[in-house]
């Protein structure tokens, strides 16, 4: 089962009631997640709360809000292809998400995470020339690539593999 822990702007755009249990049910699944506003467009940054991995997905619109569960797992799917991790490990992820519920946020280090995370976003697609130039699955990849102080692991992709029980190399 999967927790999306949404900031209260991204509940409101979703208009979905947030999950009153807070609990960890399973740390596989729990993220969370922000709405942004970049270039006039409405984007959203996931971040897995153990490992930091984060991907954004840009330019949402009111159909992709209403259909957010597959929104979230397509792109997930999308974005772990590209990483190149083993078909195995991607299956078992997205199975362990395929049930998702929405409650609060809960954890101030992974927001403080996303915040740098954003901040580094919009740097970065500024210095592109704006969204529509950016290859979102490359950006995310960097993301990710990205020091991180909040980990043991140096990059949160590192901390991915290591939670997966994949090799680092």
């Amino acid at each position: 089962m999967a927790i999306l822990r949404c900031t209260r702007k991204l509940l409101n755009e979703i208009k979905i009631e947030p999950f009153e249990n807070n609990e960890l049910l399973d740390e596989f699944g729990s993220w969370h997640c922000n709405l942004l506003r970049i270039d006039r467009r409405k984007c959203v940054l996931f971040t897995h709360d153990q490992t930091l991995y984060s991907f954004l997905v840009q330019g949402l619109t009111k159909p992709d809000f209403m259909n957010f569960n597959e929104v979230f797992r397509e792109k997930l799917f999308k974005n772990l292809l590209n990483e190149q991790l083993p078909q195995n490990q991607i299956e078992r992820f997205l199975t362990n998400n395929q049930i998702i519920e929405y409650t609060k946020t809960n954890n101030r280090s992974v927001l403080g995470s996303m915040n740098d995370m954003t901040f580094q976003l919009k740097y970065k697609i500024q210095d592109i020339g704006g969204l529509v130039d950016a290859n979102i699955l490359e950006l995310n990849r960097d993301l990710n690539r990205t020091p991180m102080s909040a980990l043991k692991e140096i990059f949160s992709i590192d901390a991915l593999k290591r939670f997966l029980g994949i090799p680092i190399r």
